[in-house]
């Protein structure tokens, strides 16, 4: 109930950019996903485990082969991490 109040004050506005330039979240993506988010990426073999940061808005930051380097770039950027399944 005291999210629903608290979401109920925000303007959508203000909810879109809520934790902007302070949160990044960290998802997995298939090969098939990347040109939706990432549209100058090249044809990536659908073998290859991908890995994502986003701004806290959905701004696509970094797309690597390599985990570790998203936690990597948001530490270079300030960001405060969290992880979508």
């Amino acid at each position: 109930m005291l999210l629903k109040n608290a979401t109920s004050r925000l303007t959508q506005s203000e909810l879109a950019h809520l934790g902007s330039g302070e949160v990044g979240y960290i998802r997995k993506m298939r090969s098939e996903e990347v040109s939706r988010c990432f549209p100058e990426a090249p044809d990536i073999d659908p073998a290859l485990d991908l890995w994502a940061l986003f701004g806290a808005d959905g701004t696509p930051i970094l797309l690597t082969d390599n985990r570790s380097s998203t936690f990597f770039k948001a530490a270079e950027d300030d960001l405060k991490t969290v992880s979508l399944h």
